[in-house]
């Protein structure tokens, strides 16, 4: 696994989605969701099974989510933001990237 990736998930779908440490450090910096620290498999779960529904307002971002039930408090999904983009190596070749952006609970019905 290349530096900075804790690790790589295929999604239902075939794409391979990854979180680096920078994300992560994100996502449970305590101003984010630092309630999240504990359930870093749950987010492979999540983006392995999940359902998966795209941003309405960024067409790059898709959100995918999947409900748990030792979740904490009253929530009763993990949602996983994934972003879709295009970008280029050192030599000018165009590959794909997926990764996760961010992950909270959320409370659905």
């Amino acid at each position: 696994m290349p530096s900075g990736k804790l690790w790589m998930q295929n999604d239902r779908f075939g794409n391979a989605i990854y979180l680096t440490d920078e994300r992560w450090e994100h996502i449970i910096d305590p101003d984010n969701h630092p309630e999240i620290e504990p359930f870093l498999a749950q987010i492979r779960a999540t983006i392995q099974l999940g359902r998966r529904k795209q941003d309405a307002y960024d067409s790059r971002s898709w959100e995918y989510s999947l409900a748990f039930s030792d979740l904490p408090l009253d929530y009763t999904h993990l949602v996983v933001c994934v972003r879709f983009r295009r970008s280029k190596d050192d030599e000018g070749n165009e590959r794909d990237e997926k990764f996760v952006t961010t992950a909270y609970f959320q409370t659905r019905v």
